[in-house]
């Protein structure tokens, strides 16, 4: 049932498609770039930035809905869960040799994305009626 259109929860998904649809435009755009200062190959950069597109678009479709699916949500925070986990594995690794800013960035855009994760599911705690 479709219960959850707190504006909380609207606004925690939205600055969620804003800031990965931000990181897949820099990701794709500035690869090259990015490659240098990072220590992470072009391949890994574009091909993740690719792989946010149809979850910018899926973000920004459930924000929109005037109801927002609870089940969707939480799709969308299994999304962020594996998204932080990946990102630890690429660290761990062992295979990459990524720069001092290339772990910060790392660990950093993984911090938002868990960040972004709790919004969503203290979002879908929230009652409608008392997030305005």
């Amino acid at each position: 049932m479709s219960v959850h259109s707190s504006l909380f929860l609207r606004r925690a998904l939205m600055l969620d498609a804003l800031a990965s649809g931000a990181t897949a435009l820099l990701l794709i755009a500035a690869a090259g770039f990015l490659e240098a200062l990072l220590g992470l190959p072009v391949a890994l950069l574009r091909g993740a930035g690719l792989l946010l597109v149809p979850y910018v678009a899926f973000v920004a479709f459930v924000a929109t809905r005037p109801r927002i699916e609870p089940a969707a949500v939480w799709v969308i925070v299994a999304c962020n869960v594996l998204w932080v986990l990946a990102s630890f594995l690429v660290l761990l690794s062992g295979k990459l040799a990524p720069t001092g800013l290339g772990i910060a960035f790392v660990v950093a855009q993984a911090i938002v994305v868990a960040l972004l994760g709790e919004l969503q599911v203290m979002g879908l705690r929230r009652p409608a009626a008392a997030a305005t």
